[in-house]
C-alpha cells in the first residue's frame, strides 16, 4: 500500500499539517523539521496526491508546451526534454501544435493558459508585441526565441552558421546558397544574418534562394531554384528541408556532394539516415526543453525572481557525407547544361 501523509508525519515525529506545509510552503517550516520530513518522504517513497496538493498551493500541477509542428522531429526532441524534466517534479505537460499558423497561435495559447500554471512556447511565430501581451496574462518561457521581458533559452544560430560556412569555404566553395524557412521565424532571421556575415568575413558570395515551408516538401520545392543560382553548396533552414532537397537533386541526377554540397540544421535522427548522410549543425534540443522547465518552475515559485534568461546554447557542426570539395567550374551541373562556345 502506498505511503500516506500520516505515515510520513508519524516517521518524522510531526503532524500531518506540518508535512503538508513542509512540502508545499517550505519557507514556513524550520530547517530541522524540513530535513526530518524530507528524510521520511525519501524512506517511505511518499508521492503527494496531485489534487490535494493543488488545493494547498492553488496550482494545477500542469504546464503547457506549444510548438509550431509536432511532425517536425526538432520539436519532438524539445518536447522529450520538457517531459523528462517535468516528470522529475511530478508536473504534467499538455502539448499543443499550432500547425505553423501564426494567426491561430495567440488564440491557442490563451485557451491553453486557462488549464495550466504556465506555458513554454517553442519557436513561436507570434509577434513580439503579442508575446509580451501574453506574458502579462500568464507565466511564459520561450525556447529559441527572444521577446523583451519574457524569460527564455535560445540557440546561438549565428555561431552555427559561422561553423557551416567555415567548413564549406575550407572545401573550396565560394558561392553558397541559402534556403530560408518561414518569414515569421526568429531562427530564419538570425541564421540568415549569421550566414551573410560569415560569408562576408570569408570573402564568399551568398545566393538567396527564398523562404520555404520548413518541411521535406519545402526542400523539394527549393531544389531547382537552388541549382539555378549556380551555388556549389547550399545551407538550409533545417534538416527536413535539406533532406527534401537531397531527394529532388537525386531525382534530377545531380550528385551530392560531387556537384553540390548540402548542409542542414538541427541534427534530427533522419539526418543520419539520409543518402548521403547529412552534414548538419547539431542543436541540443532536449537540453533546451529541460532548461525551459526549470525556468518556468522558477517563475512559478517566485514571479519577482531574476529569471530573465536560461542562457544561450551552442550548436556543433557534424560533418557527414553530403559535403565535399567544390566541383571545378566545368564539372558543375549548370555548366554541363550549357552548349560549348
Amino acid at each position: 500500500m502506498p505511503a500516506t501523509i500520516r505515515d510520513v508525519a508519524r516517521l518524522a515525529g510531526v503532524s500531518p499539517s506540518t508535512v503538508s506545509r513542509a512540502l508545499s510552503m517550505p519557507e514556513m517550516v524550520n530547517a530541522a523539521t524540513r530535513a526530518r520530513v524530507a528524510a521520511a518522504v525519501e524512506q517511505l517513497g511518499y508521492q503527494p496526491n496531485r489534487a490535494a496538493r493543488g488545493l494547498i498551493t492553488g496550482r494545477t500541477g500542469n504546464i503547457g508546451l506549444v510548438v509550431p509542428d509536432l511532425a517536425n522531429p526538432f520539436f519532438a526532441g524539445v518536447a522529450k526534454g520538457v517531459q523528462a524534466r517535468a516528470r522529475r517534479y511530478d508536473v504534467a505537460v499538455f502539448v499543443a501544435d499550432t500547425d505553423e499558423d501564426a494567426s491561430a497561435e495567440v488564440g491557442l495559447v490563451r485557451a491553453l493558459s486557462k488549464q495550466v500554471d504556465g506555458l513554454i512556447l517553442c519557436s513561436p511565430r507570434a509577434s513580439d508585441s503579442d508575446l509580451s501581451a501574453i506574458a502579462q496574462d500568464t507565466n511564459v518561457v520561450l525556447v529559441n526565441r527572444t521577446a523583451e521581458g519574457v524569460p527564455g533559452v535560445t540557440y546561438d544560430n549565428e555561431e552555427g552558421m559561422q561553423q557551416a560556412v567555415a567548413h564549406l569555404v575550407a572545401l573550396g566553395h565560394r558561392r553558397i546558397g541559402w534556403v530560408g524557412g518561414p518569414v515569421t521565424s526568429w531562427s530564419t532571421q538570425h541564421r540568415s544574418i549569421g550566414l551573410s556575415n560569415a560569408l562576408h568575413d570569408h570573402g564568399a558570395e551568398l545566393a538567396r534562394v527564398g523562404s520555404f515551408a520548413p518541411t521535406y516538401e519545402g526542400g523539394m520545392a527549393a531544389a531547382d531554384q537552388a541549382v539555378a543560382t549556380g551555388a556549389t553548396a547550399v545551407v538550409t533552414y533545417n534538416d527536413l528541408v535539406a533532406i527534401g532537397l537531397l531527394a529532388r537533386l537525386h531525382a534530377r541526377g545531380i550528385s551530392v556532394p560531387g556537384d553540390i554540397s548540402v548542409v542542414g540544421v538541427d541534427d534530427i535522427a533522419m539526418s543520419r539516415m539520409a543518402r548521403p548522410a547529412l552534414t548538419t549543425v547539431r542543436l541540443p534540443k532536449q537540453e533546451a526543453g529541460r532548461i525551459a522547465v526549470e525556468l518556468l518552475l522558477a517563475v512559478l515559485d517566485d514571479p519577482e525572481a531574476d529569471t530573465a534568461t536560461g542562457g544561450t546554447l551552442h550548436g556543433e557542426l557534424i560533418v557527414r557525407d553530403s559535403t565535399g570539395p567544390a566541383p571545378r567550374p566545368h564539372d558543375r551541373p549548370n555548366e554541363r547544361a550549357r552548349p560549348s562556345e
